[in-house]
């Protein structure tokens, strides 16, 4: 943004008679960056995405669902993996409209209206995708301890000794928490500075009047 800071102060050195002009300068640099923020947006969400999808394939699910021995369980895994990849595709077409309504020529509001909705969209697709790690680990944990013939022994140990099976609750919820720390942090780096870019350019366009 060194751009619009030099720009504002050579605003304010112009003559009353030019200053429409450069308001609209500023508005020119503030909706290009914005259109680019959005765009670098989708991007990120497609290779993240994508990311995800070679990671999956790369673990042998079927050999892993056979030793289950339960169609149901599988049937239920399976189903909530296509409606995560349903709902994260919704993510990302509503990521796209955003880019292009942001890009299309619009006014001061109606591009300050578009950013905070692009913002938010971002903000709910964080959560939603930590809401869903969290909720797969407890899930997989539980499907495991349950269902997967490997962890009967473990299973019986710490069915009777209660003080293991506490200590043992305590770790898988450290476990948890681990990864949701980490994640956070994830998508924190990957999207926090764009989203900061975004309010930086909100805060300008609400200095212009129009």
């Amino acid at each position: 943004m060194k751009e619009l800071d030099l720009l504002k102060k050579d605003w304010k050195k112009t003559a009353t008679n030019f200053e429409q002009v450069s308001e609209k300068e500023i508005y020119a640099m503030l909706h290009k960056n914005s259109s680019s923020v959005v765009k670098w947006i989708l991007i990120i969400s497609i290779l993240e995405v994508s990311l995800w999808t070679v990671l999956g394939f790369s673990f042998n699910a079927d050999e892993y669902f056979s030793k289950l021995h339960r169609p149901e369980v599988v049937l239920l895994i399976k189903g909530l993996t296509y409606l995560n990849y349903f709902v994260v595709l919704i993510f990302i077409y509503l990521f796209y409209k955003n880019y292009q309504k942001i890009s299309a020529i619009s006014s001061t509001k109606k591009l300050m209206k578009d950013i905070l909705k692009t913002r938010n969209t971002v903000q709910y697709y964080v959560w939603y995708n930590l809401g869903m790690i969290v909720f797969s680990l407890i899930i997989g944990i539980m499907i495991a301890f349950t269902y997967n013939p490997e962890m009967v022994e473990l299973r019986d140990k710490l069915t009777m000794n209660p003080k293991a099976l506490s200590i043992t609750i305590l770790l898988v919820l450290v476990v948890i928490l681990v990864f949701f720390v980490a994640f956070w942090a994830f998508y924190r780096l990957l999207y926090g500075f764009l989203l900061r870019r975004l309010l930086t350019n909100y805060n300008e366009l609400k200095k212009i009047d129009f």
